[in-house]
């Protein structure tokens, strides 16, 4: 699985952080920042939840 944000669109709702906090973080800015871009097998389901409810769909998800 590989993690790929658009820092440039988020709008940094933070719904990424609450649903897969050991894969995305904000900066000071509430921007997105992705902390592993190739999580574990185990963060899989919150990874796809979290691009799932990102308002601005920054987020995309390729297995």
């Amino acid at each position: 699985m590989r993690v790929n944000v658009d820092r440039e669109l988020c709008i940094g709702a933070g719904q990424c952080v609450v649903t897969a906090p050991e894969v995305f973080d904000q900066d000071d800015d509430g921007i997105v920042e992705l902390l592993v871009d190739s999580p574990a097998e185990s963060d899989r389901d919150a990874v796809k939840e979290a691009e799932h409810v990102c308002p601005a769909q920054v987020i995309t998800v390729q297995d």
